[in-house]
């Protein structure tokens, strides 16, 4: 296992934002996309809806996507959960009218290489707050709340949830100010010993690239509702 997380931490690098990758036009039809796509969950309590990526309904997309991306990371795979029938998904489109909390998108087998996520807004306000802190074990979303800590039988894709970062990045108070204008939805003894590495705001036609081993969160920063593609690659 060691051997593999120092094969993760080889390609690890900073965040990056590609400006102006995807056109007006472009950004319109991942918009009809996620009409089109059915809803795969909708989550009243988080007040998210989430449609995974097909394959098939818009192929246009899918090859300019994955094109544009190996332009700027090389080779890869893409890692996502795969359709009852056994296809792979490119990815989850989420249209979210509440921040969603601290969490790591690091996969649900302990044996993959994970690299990059992406993710591609398309819609205009919102921000991603992403952590200096990372993680090496499965998608994880990392909570205080008692009856969150609880939830044990978790469905097919579900983040497993823990308080272990607390123990993980030492005590130290989370900046306030920051607390105040990004993370206000969080409680701020959730984030003791974490680092702010890189603050994403929303700009259509952009794109976030950065590692899955980052511990990350929406911002509080909502007008009314935001919606974003995430996608996952490994090695």
């Amino acid at each position: 296992m060691s051997e593999l997380i120092e094969k993760i931490k080889s390609s690890e690098g900073s965040p990056k934002i590609l400006k102006n990758l995807y056109s007006e036009e472009e950004i319109n039809r991942f918009l009809n996309l996620y009409k089109i796509l059915p809803t795969t969950v909708h989550n009243k309590k988080q007040n998210v809806i989430k449609k995974r990526w097909l394959q098939g309904y818009d192929k246009i997309l899918e090859k300019l996507f994955c094109e544009r991306l190996k332009n700027e990371i090389g080779n890869f795979k893409m890692d996502n959960l795969q359709t009852e029938d056994g296809k792979d998904i490119f990815g989850l489109i989420q249209e979210s009218h509440s921040p969603i909390g601290l969490h790591v998108d690091s996969g649900f087998n302990i044996k993959n290489q994970i690299y990059k996520q992406t993710l591609i807004p398309l819609t205009p306000v919102g921000s991603t707050v992403i952590f200096k802190n990372r993680f090496y074990g499965n998608s994880t979303s990392f909570t205080l709340d008692p009856n969150e800590l609880k939830k044990k039988d978790l469905g097919y894709g579900q983040n497993k949830r823990s308080s272990e970062h607390l123990e993980l990045y030492g005590k130290k108070p989370f900046d306030k100010k920051i607390h105040e204008k990004y993370l206000s939805h969080e409680k701020i003894e959730n984030l003791a010993g974490l680092e702010v590495e890189f603050i994403y705001e929303w700009e259509l036609g952009s794109m976030l690239i950065f590692d899955r081993t980052h511990l990350h969160a929406s911002s509080s920063n909502i007008q009314g509702k935001k919606i974003g593609i995430a996608t996952f690659t490994k090695k």
